[in-house]
């Protein structure tokens, strides 16, 4: 699994985009084959994404693909399952059954292609009751689980289903997002990720959403446009200062285990292991 903050969404038939994005800092790319490719497209839309995999893309990419209600989620996965595929994401994921079905298509189609068998990931997508109820049984359904956290978008799926009032605050979604973190958290998920703001020239409100999903315990956020990405990669990024506090920490803890104890106060707060361990894991993902 590849650490990404920012998820930048580009339409399956605008892969020439893809350079872009990775100029904009985005850590990887999600091609949608789903919403953002008009049904007459969708074939052209699937070979030039797989035209894009076969030349090497400049960043990682996920693919989102139709849903299972679709034969067009087969087509799709036949045709992006190769070398340079980071991931799929599949939407309106409802059962453990779901989740299965697309491991086993996955593992078939890895082994026809010559790929490590489980190496490409799966981000089943949360946007009905059915599936938030059970974000824990799917998550820990396959080892292949990338990615996975709860949605919020504005006139999306979610509040279809849920019926609540979207905010600009997110308190209606704040209780779901918790939830769903601590649902993928349990189950291992590696960087979870939270949804999309939908508003293209809002970056406070960007801003002030990243901050509220990071301090949940989210690692990253989905981008609808380049502009979003500096913001939701700063957001995502502990600032040199607080790393510089990890490592004094750290250093303050390794010296008072050196001495024979396991706590000690450091800048005036009592510290042990477990905190060196949080900080340790801080400075091993950001501090290049």
């Amino acid at each position: 699994m590849i650490p990404a903050r920012s998820l930048l969404f580009i339409p399956g038939n605008r892969t020439a985009w893809v350079p872009k994005a990775a100029a904009a800092g985005a850590d990887a790319v999600v091609l949608d084959l789903e919403d953002a490719v008009a049904a007459a497209d969708k074939v052209a839309a699937r070979a030039e994404v797989a035209d894009l995999l076969a030349d090497g893309p400049p960043l990682p990419v996920v693919v989102r693909v139709n849903g299972l209600h679709d034969r067009g989620a087969l087509d799709d996965l036949a045709a992006v399952v190769r070398p340079g595929l980071t991931a799929v994401m599949v939407p309106k994921i409802e059962s453990v059954a779901d989740v299965h079905v697309v491991d086993r298509l996955l593992g078939w189609l890895e082994a026809d292609t010559g790929m490590e068998p489980g190496g490409v990931g799966l981000v089943p997508v949360l946007e009905t009751a059915a599936g938030i109820r059970q974000a824990y049984d799917l998550a820990r359904a396959t080892p292949r689980a990338v990615y996975m956290g709860g949605l919020g978008v504005k006139g999306g799926d979610v509040e279809r289903s849920l019926g609540y009032r979207w905010t600009p605050d997110g308190t209606e979604t704040l209780a779901l997002r918790s939830q769903v973190l601590l649902d993928v958290r349990a189950a291992g998920v590696p960087n979870p990720v939270t949804g999309l703001w939908a508003d293209v020239k809002d970056l406070d409100g960007l801003r002030a959403f990243a901050a509220q999903s990071r301090g949940l315990g989210y690692e990253g956020m989905l981008a609808i446009h380049p502009s979003h990405v500096e913001v939701i990669n700063e957001t995502f990024t502990p600032s040199e200062t607080e790393l510089d506090r990890d490592a004094a920490l750290v250093e303050a803890m390794e010296s008072a285990a050196a001495q024979g104890r396991g706590a000690v106060v450091h800048d005036g707060d009592m510290i042990d292991e477990a905190m060196a361990a949080t900080a340790r894991r801080r400075l091993a993902r950001y501090r290049r």
